[in-house]
C-alpha cells in the first residue's frame, strides 16, 4: 500500500539558516505519527511544510499519492489543529464548525450532518449553541479539533494542541484523541515536546534534532534500544543515568569507569564489541535496590542524597563515588537521605554509546 504522506529530500532554509536538511519520511495509511523534540528542532516547521503554510526550499511532499509541494493548503486534503484554539469569539460553537464549510459552498444539509457527526464523536453536542467565552479550555480545544474533523479529510495535523491545558485536562484529552484515532482510522501527524504524549499516542515516533530525524521507530523500540545518546536522554522521566568510561575487549567485553569494571555478558552489540571511550546508560526503573540488588551481575554501594515521594513510586537520587544516579523505587519505600543502600542492574538492561559519535554500540 502506498504511504498516506511521503516526504522526499525536503530542505527548508531561512536565508543562510538551514532548518530542515534532506529530510525523508513516509507515513502509512491510518498511522498515528508523533514528531517529538525540543524547541527549535524543526518539528512544527515540518508540519507547516506538510500543511502548505511554508514554502519548501527543495524536495517534494506527496499526500495520498498526489504531489502537493506547491498546492495551496486548502487543496491538500488536510485538517489542522493548532496550539491556540483560534475560535471566532462572536460565533457559537456551531458557527465556528460551519464557517469553513459555508465558505467552501457545501450544501446546508451536508454541513448539518458533518457538524452533528463531529459533535457526537467529540461529545460536544450540548455545547453547540454556546460561544467560546462560555467554554472551558478543554471544551474549546475539542471545538478546534471538531473544526478540522468536519472537513472530512484523510489526514489530520496536530501542532501541540494540548500545550495550553492543565495537567489533568491534557491527560483526559490525550485519551480522547487516541480514541478518536481508533474510531476514524485517519492518518494523523502530531507535534509535541512532551515525551509522555508521544509514548502514549504514537504508532511510531520521529525524534528530531537540528532539522534531522535521529530515530523513527515504535515507542517501545525507542525506549528499549535508543539509536543514540540524545534519544536515550530525551526519553524517560527522570532521564537515563550515564556513566562515563570505556569498553574494553581484550578478553570478554567489559565496561570500566570510576565506579568499577563490569562484564557486559548479555548486552546485544549492534556490530560486535568495539573498544574505546563510551557512555553506559541505565534507566532509573531498571536499577534494583537492597536485597534485590544482591544477585545482580553489576552491584554498587550507594548513599542516598535526595528522596522524592510521588505516591505511586519514589524517586531517589543516590551517589556512587562522584557519580549520581536516579533510582525509581516502590512508592511506599521507607528510605531517607543519608541511608546507605546497594544498587544493581543487569548488563542486558544497559545501553552503550560511542563517546565521540554518541551512536549506539
Amino acid at each position: 500500500m502506498d504511504p498516506s504522506i511521503s516526504i522526499k529530500h525536503l530542505d527548508l532554509s531561512f536565508g543562510a539558516v538551514e532548518v530542515l536538511k534532506d529530510l525523508n519520511l513516509d507515513v502509512g495509511q491510518g498511522e498515528f505519527l508523533v514528531l517529538l523534540g525540543s524547541s527549535g528542532c524543526g518539528k512544527s516547521t515540518l508540519l507547516n511544510c506538510i500543511a502548505g503554510l511554508l514554502d519548501v526550499t527543495d524536495g517534494q511532499i506527496h499526500i495520498q499519492g498526489k504531489n502537493v509541494t506547491w498546492e495551496e493548503p486548502s487543496k491538500r486534503g488536510i485538517g489542522m489543529v493548532f496550539q491556540s484554539y483560534a475560535l471566532y469569539p462572536q460565533m457559537t460553537v456551531e458557527g465556528n464548525l460551519s464557517f469553513g464549510l459555508k465558505n467552501a459552498g457545501i450544501p446546508k444539509a451536508e454541513i448539518a450532518e458533518r457538524i452533528n457527526r463531529a459533535a457526537r464523536v467529540l461529545q460536544i453536542e450540548p455545547l453547540l449553541k454556546r460561544k467560546p467565552a462560555a467554554l472551558s479550555g478543554g471544551q474549546r480545544q475539542r471545538v478546534a479539533i471538531g473544526r478540522a474533523l468536519v472537513r472530512d479529510v484523510d489526514v489530520f495535523l496536530f501542532d501541540e494542541p494540548l500545550s495550553n491545558l492543565d495537567a489533568k485536562l491534557r491527560t483526559d484529552l490525550r485519551a480522547e484523541i487516541k480514541e478518536l484515532h481508533h474510531q476514524l482510522k485517519n492518518t494523523m501527524i502530531y507535534v509535541t515536546h512532551d515525551q509522555i504524549e508521544a509514548m502514549t499516542l504514537a504508532d511510531r515516533i520521529a525524534i528530531m534534532r537540528g532539522g534531522l530525524i535521529l530515530q523513527l521507530a515504535s515507542p517501545n523500540e525507542i525506549y528499549n534500544t535508543p539509536a543514540c545518546k540524545y534519544v536515550a536522554d530525551f526519553i524517560g522521566s527522570p532521564s537515563m543515568n550515564f556513566l562515563d568510561g570505556a569498553v574494553e575487549t581484550a578478553q570478554a567485553p567489559r565496561f570500566t569507569c570510576g565506579c568499577g569494571s563490569f562484564a557486559l555478558d548479555g548486552y546485544a552489540f549492534g556490530h560486535g564489541p568495539v573498544a574505546g571511550p563510551a557512555w553506559l546508560g541505565i534507566r532509573p526503573e531498571h536499577i534494583a535496590t537492597g536485597a534485590a540488588a544482591e544477585p545482580m551481575p553489576i552491584r554498587l554501594d550507594a548513599r542516598v542524597r535526595l528522596v522524592e515521594p510521588l505516591g505511586s513510586d519514589t524517586l531517589v537520587r543516590v551517589a556512587v563515588g562522584d557519580q549520581r544516579f536516579w533510582v525509581r523505587m516502590d512508592g511506599q519505600s521507607s528510605i531517607a537521605e543519608g541511608d546507605e543502600i546497594a544498587i544493581g542492574f543487569a548488563p542486558e538492561r544497559v545501553n552503550l554509546f560511542d563517546k565521540h559519535t554518541e551512536d549506539r554500540l
